[in-house]
C-alpha cells in the first residue's frame, strides 16, 4: 500500500477524490461541534463562561503533539527508505502543526488570564509547547534554508527526530513537576474525570481539527507537487544555449568585416 502511494500521480489521484469528502466533513463536523461548545454545553461552575475557551485550546495541544509525530514518521521513513512523497508529507505538515502550535498558545494565554491572573508563567507544560513551537519553525528554516533541497530535508529530518524527546516532556510534564495545569482528565488510565455533557463537544472539536489537518495537508501536498512539476517542465522547455565559439573564430581579428570573413567561412 505505501510503496503503491509512493506514486505521485497516483497520489495526485487518490487526494483530488478524497479531498472534496474531506473539506465537507471538516465543516460539517466543527461546524456541530462549535453549536456543542458555545451553546449545549454547560458553563462550568468554578470558571464560568471562560471554560468555553477549552473546546478550541485542548483540540489546537492534541494536534499539535499529533501533527509534530506525524513529521517525525515521515522524516523517518524519508531518511531510511527514500520514500518520494515522504518528506513532502513532513513539509506540508510541519507549517500546519507550527499553525496548531500558535493557536493552543495563543488560546492558553487567554485562558489563563481570568484564571491565573497573568498571561503568561514559565509553568513546564508552557515552556515545553514552546519548546515545541520553535523545533517547529527551526525544520521549517532548515527544509527552506539550503540551495540543495536533498540536504535541507535531510537536516529537517533529523531536527525533526530529535525533537521527538520534547513529545514526552510535555504530556507528563503535569506529573513530574509541579505546574499550574491540572493532570489530564480525557486521556489517562481509566475513565475519563470530565463530565460526558462537556467530553462530547471536545471530542467532537479533536475530530473536526482532524479533518482540517487531513484537508490542509491534502492541499499543501497537492501544491508542493505542482510546483514541483512546474519546476521541471520549466527546466525542460529552457531553450537551448547557443555553442561557444570555436577556437578559429575566437582568434579572428575583430574588425567590421569580421564577422563576414566568419560567415563566409
Amino acid at each position: 500500500m505505501i510503496s503503491r502511494l509512493a506514486n505521485p500521480a497516483r497520489f495526485m489521484r487518490l487526494s483530488a477524490a478524497l479531498l472534496p469528502w474531506c473539506a465537507w466533513a471538516t465543516l460539517a463536523v466543527t461546524a456541530l461541534g462549535l453549536y456543542l461548545a458555545l451553546f449545549a454545553a454547560p458553563a462550568d461552575y468554578q470558571q464560568g463562561e471562560a471554560v468555553r475557551i477549552m473546546y478550541v485550546h485542548v483540540p489546537a495541544a492534541w494536534m499539535a503533539l499529533n501533527v509534530y509525530l506525524f513529521v517525525a514518521v515521515a522524516s523517518a521513513v524519508a531518511l531510511v527508505w527514500r520514500h518520494p512523497l515522504a518528506e513532502i508529507a513532513a513539509r506540508s505538515a510541519a507549517s500546519i502543526g507550527a499553525a496548531f502550535t500558535f493557536v493552543c498558545l495563543t488560546t492558553g494565554s487567554l485562558w489563563g488570564r481570568p484564571m491565573w491572573g497573568a498571561w503568561w508563567v514559565w509553568d513546564a507544560r508552557l515552556t515545553s509547547v514552546l519548546v515545541l513551537f520553535f523545533l517547529y519553525l527551526g525544520y521549517i528554516g532548515l527544509v527552506n534554508g539550503f540551495d540543495d533541497p536533498a540536504r535541507g530535508g535531510r537536516a529537517g529530518s533529523v531536527l525533526a527526530l530529535v525533537g521527538v524527546v520534547n513529545l514526552p516532556i510535555i504530556k507528563f510534564s503535569v506529573d513530574w513537576w509541579n505546574t499550574l495545569h491540572q493532570p489530564a482528565s480525557v486521556l489517562r488510565l481509566g475513565k475519563p474525570t470530565i463530565a460526558l455533557s462537556m467530553l462530547t463537544p471536545l471530542l467532537v472539536m479533536a475530530l473536526g481539527f482532524t479533518l482540517l489537518f487531513a484537508t490542509l495537508l491534502l492541499l499543501r501536498m497537492r501544491a508542493e507537487l505542482n510546483e514541483r512539476k512546474a519546476l521541471a517542465l520549466r527546466l525542460n522547455t529552457r531553450p537551448a544555449t547557443a555553442p561557444p565559439p570555436t577556437r578559429a573564430e575566437a582568434a579572428a581579428p575583430a574588425h567590421p568585416g569580421g564577422a563576414a570573413i566568419r560567415q563566409a567561412r
